[in-house]
């Protein structure tokens, strides 16, 4: 394997090709076969470019994480053919990092504390610039006085930490979803439970591992303006987009383990057949065919990836 760049500092200088991609998953649950096809097609993007394929486990919110979940899905991704360079990054023990850049937004005043729970945000009327949709945040703490701070910490509010966006608009170019546009609302990227925000992490970690092109669910795409917005605030590099499509369930809702046989260690199949299932889907393969993980590379392009999601059935994968 290709040595990993270090990894010192949130401005790490990686010296490899801006297409190393990288597989994050959280150990808080089994994954299940739409997350495993994220994590081929993550490693096909990046194989094919001739580029590092990196593993990070993202366990920030440690009441969720789960026993034996990290290595339950490390197994399942070597089962299915992935292999990754360098040794793996465990967002728990980086905490230094997200502390330097939490610093540094607060010294450019970009962060204040903000006493709402999620009812009063759900119950906010409207919001400014014409953002109305419930995951957006009103800015109501945005401008209080150190008074009416004073009093919501004595009711015994802990404060959550958000960003001041200043309602940014963001576009990106999307390898395959194309043109995308999004208005950044004051986000949290600390929790009035002391916890790290995702969005915090996911930007300076992939800045500091040089990941250039991020492959991910398309679910995923609505967070991303916000994502860019943390990396310029931060005067980090920003990586490229492929939200690639979902794995759904059989009445088109988001694959769960309520729909039986989901993950890997519940199928009747082995995980070669699982992995032709995944290739078909993607058009990589035909019926009764079982590629080798070489085959999908020399078959793989971006460009002729199906655009729509793949609704699961609980058949037999082969």
């Amino acid at each position: 394997m290709r040595s990993q760049a270090r990894q010192d500092g949130i401005h790490s200088e990686t010296g490899f090709p801006n297409s190393d991609g990288r597989f994050a998953p959280s150990p808080t649950g089994q994954l299940h076969l739409g997350n495993l096809r994220t994590a081929l097609l993550a490693w096909l993007f990046a194989r094919s470019a001739g580029a590092r394929f990196l593993l990070r486990v993202e366990d920030l919110d440690r009441p969720r994480v789960r026993p034996g979940i990290e290595e339950a899905q490390l197994s399942d991704l070597r089962a299915i053919g992935l292999d990754w360079d360098g040794p793996i990054v465990r967002q728990s023990e980086r905490m230094e990092l997200y502390e330097e850049a939490m610093e540094r937004l607060d010294a450019e005043g970009l962060l204040y504390p903000c006493y709402c729970t999620r009812a009063e945000i759900r119950a906010a009327v409207s919001a400014p610039h014409g953002i109305s949709a419930s995951d957006r945040y009103p800015g109501t703490c945005r401008n209080l006085t150190a008074d009416q701070r004073a009093e919501r910490e004595a009711a015994g509010r802990p404060p959550a930490l958000r960003v001041r966006s200043e309602y940014a608009r963001i576009t990106f170019e999307d390898r395959l979803l194309g043109h995308f546009e999004g208005i950044v609302d004051d986000f949290v990227v600390r929790r009035n439970d002391g916890i790290l925000a995702y969005q915090l992490a996911v930007v300076v970690d992939d800045a500091a591992q040089g990941i250039g092109e991020v492959v991910r669910g398309a679910d995923l795409a609505d967070s991303t303006p916000r994502q860019i917005l943390l990396a310029r605030l931060l005067g980090l590099p920003e990586p490229t987009y492929a939200h690639v499509p979902l794995v759904l369930g059989p009445e088109g809702q988001r694959l769960a383990k309520r729909h039986g046989a989901v993950a890997l260690s519940d199928r009747q199949e082995g995980p070669d057949e699982v992995r032709a299932w995944m290739a078909r889907t993607l058009g990589l393969a035909e019926t009764g065919e079982t590629p080798s993980m070489d085959d999908l590379l020399d078959r793989f392009d971006p460009e002729r990836l199906p655009g729509e999601s793949t609704v699961w059935s609980p058949e037999p994968a082969g």
